[in-house]
């Protein structure tokens, strides 16, 4: 058994996609898409965390491991922490929370992100691309900036995260990936912690690690999978997966 384990945490109400998770992809519920990607990874047990049956039972149907969780978690992190509490009574050492609205990551980018997770090097790891231009003032794609210039496959400490990024500080910034990797001390901390000012403002669950000093770093990878937030995201993942 590894230290590590996958919890994707997923819901069925979303404001701007309703039943996002069971979304049909190629033949197939997108949540399952991302349910055998981090199975691909390999790098620890996977479980989806989520408040509906109708989504856990989809999971138990194709082979998959479900939690249900409670209803009324502030953020997809508490949902996290709720099914590493009570499910994993072996107390892993590294959490990974995986978006359940990524279908096209790369299960190679898991696998980089958790082999960087356990050197221990920081509380929380996550992972970003190049930033296109067109991508600056879209308020959909969250950027982080770090405190230097990347290369692929590198580092770097992530100093902010931002929906739209103030003149002068795009040389440093990318396009942030919704995957995050947590020592377990690091998630039970962050927890614990209330929500921060910035993180309400920007509704940017990541700001409360920052603004309380915990340690975030960043890996630079070669490409952008696409988080699904919208009918028209929902169309370009269609089409971006069915001409594979």
């Amino acid at each position: 058994m590894t230290n590590t384990v996958i919890i994707i945490p997923s819901r069925l109400q979303a404001t701007r996609l309703p039943e996002k998770p069971l979304k049909i992809i190629k033949g197939k519920e997108m949540v399952l898409h991302v349910l055998d990607l981090a199975t691909k990874s390999s790098v620890g047990d996977v479980l989806v965390a989520t408040p509906d049956t109708k989504i856990s039972d989809l999971i138990n149907k194709n082979k998959g491991k479900s939690f249900l969780s409670q209803k009324n978690h502030q953020t997809g992190t508490d949902r996290v922490f709720e099914a590493y509490e009570k499910y994993f009574s072996n107390n892993p050492k590294f959490i990974i929370n995986l978006q359940g609205d990524m279908p096209n990551l790369n299960p190679k980018e898991i696998i980089f992100l958790n082999n960087y997770l356990n050197k221990g090097l920081c509380d929380i790891v996550t992972l970003a691309a190049p930033l296109k231009t067109n991508e600056l003032e879209d308020q959909n794609v969250v950027k982080v900036l770090t405190k230097q210039e990347m290369k692929k496959l590198t580092f770097s400490s992530a100093i902010d995260f931002q929906r739209n990024i103030i003149t002068g500080q795009s040389n440093f910034a990318y396009h942030h990936i919704g995957i995050y990797g947590f020592t377990n001390k690091a998630l039970i901390k962050y927890v614990n912690l209330k929500r921060s000012k910035l993180e309400l403002e920007r509704d940017l669950e990541q700001m409360r690690a920052l603004e309380n000093n915990m340690k975030i770093h960043v890996g630079l990878v070669n490409s952008i999978p696409l988080s699904v937030d919208t009918e028209e995201d929902l169309q370009e993942i269609k089409k971006n997966m069915e001409n594979k």
